[in-house]
């Protein structure tokens, strides 16, 4: 029999011992997220339906493409761990470890893939 007190029992991080991490790191996107998404689409919603010449132009400008940058990155660390929070949720197993793995391949490869892409435009 332990003899651990209530309070013991509840400092640290929870069970799975990332829980509080997870929680602030998802916070904190979502206020970049709400700080960023004016300036994105301050950038982006002039440029549909514009020419080629007038988006690669605009893109090549080291602020917006800054700004597609910065927004392309935390959404996706954004997303990868919201739907890794649902993954927990919903699944179980081999199948919850193999879809969170995924899930964050997919994620940071579309973040990579859309930099790449940006530098190729802006450079």
């Amino acid at each position: 029999m332990a003899f651990i007190t209530d309070r013991k029992r509840v400092t640290g991080l929870g069970s799975a011992r990332n829980g509080t991490a997870q929680h602030w790191t998802m916070t904190v996107t979502s206020v970049a997220l709400l700080i960023l998404t004016p300036f994105f689409l301050g950038v982006i919603g002039p440029l549909l339906g514009s020419e080629h010449g007038e988006v690669i132009a605009t893109l090549g400008r080291p602020i917006p493409a800054l700004i597609v940058a910065a927004y392309l990155v935390v959404g996706m660390h954004h997303m990868r761990y919201g739907v890794q929070v649902l993954i927990e949720d919903y699944t179980r197993g081999l199948t919850r470890k193999i879809a969170i793995i995924a899930t964050t391949i997919l994620c940071y490869g579309v973040a990579a893939g859309g930099l790449i892409a940006l530098m190729q435009i802006a450079l």
